[in-house]
């Protein structure tokens, strides 16, 4: 069979195995896939389209396979770093899998929006972060209040010793101060770690949800890129605030609000919950 026959008979097999992934025949859209990578195993797709009936087995080892595989044929296939990353952290190989979904997320960025995923990497990244930073916030608290106890103790030693020289009168105001003073340090040692409202800012005019994906109008306006493609699709090409015409090739990229927001979350991890 000659290349182009050989591509030509896996395609149909492609075709194939996506008909059977629709009606939920896992097993069968993967010995379609399986056929057309025996034809033809340089194509990308094949081995995440299989990757993807895998996961829907919750066959993580072979997810991760085909995953990386996809990945050597291009570099840049959004679904394979999206998937691989599903599966590292099935595999409790955090680390790993957060980086993996934070590449398919920059990949995913200003992507067609026909294969946009954004939003869906976006959360399985949010919530891996999220519980990343409840558990580091348990341990920082436990470690913060074990020294706030500390001091206090050390403070209440030195009071002590001030009431047993006859120095009363002026221990009490001082020590009171000092244990106010310290009050006020570890308060704003806490403060990353303490829920609040996210600055209007960084958060899109519409959903009032944190960027994923900003880009701006010329206007100056900023959006969540999804939220504004569906503005102009379905309602009309205009910008939902200043009301002045806007086309889906005037939306660029808001690099510096995109930074902003990453800096922020850096800091302030309980931001990337998503209920």
């Amino acid at each position: 069979m000659g290349p182009s026959q050989a591509f030509s008979t896996a395609e149909k097999l492609r075709k194939a195995g996506n008909s059977y992934f629709k009606k939920g025949r896992f097993n069968a859209a993967i010995e379609a896939y399986t056929e057309a990578i025996t034809l033809c195993p340089d194509i990308p797709v094949y081995y995440t389209n299989r990757a993807l009936c895998h996961l829907k087995r919750n066959d993580w080892t072979r997810v991760e396979e085909d995953c990386r595989k996809a990945i050597q044929l291009e570099h840049n296939s959004v679904k394979a770093h999206y998937m691989l990353g599903l599966a590292l952290l099935q595999k409790q190989e955090y680390a790993d899998g957060v980086k993996e979904l934070e590449r398919a997320l920059d990949l995913g960025r200003g992507a067609n929006p026909k294969g946009y995923m954004v939003e869906e990497i976006w959360q399985e990244l949010a919530k891996a972060k999220y519980m990343e930073w409840e558990d580091l916030s348990s341990k920082r608290s436990w470690e913060l209040q074990n020294l706030k106890e500390a001091c206090e103790n050390a403070l209440k030693e030195k009071h002590d010793a001030f009431e047993m020289e006859g120095f009363l009168d002026e221990a009490g105001p001082t020590h009171m101060k000092q244990l106010e003073a310290l009050g006020r340090v570890f308060e704003k040692a806490a403060e990353a770690d303490t829920p609040s409202e996210v600055p209007d800012y960084l958060c899109c005019k519409i959903t009032l949800d944190i960027f994923r994906d900003p880009v701006i109008t010329p206007s100056g306006v900023t959006y969540e890129r999804s939220v504004i493609l569906n503005h102009l699709e379905k309602v009309g090409n205009f910008d939902p605030i200043t009301r002045e015409p806007l086309d889906q090739s005037q939306l660029i990229s808001n690099l510096a609000i995109k930074e902003a927001v990453e800096a922020y979350l850096q800091q302030h991890g309980w931001a990337y919950r998503t209920e």
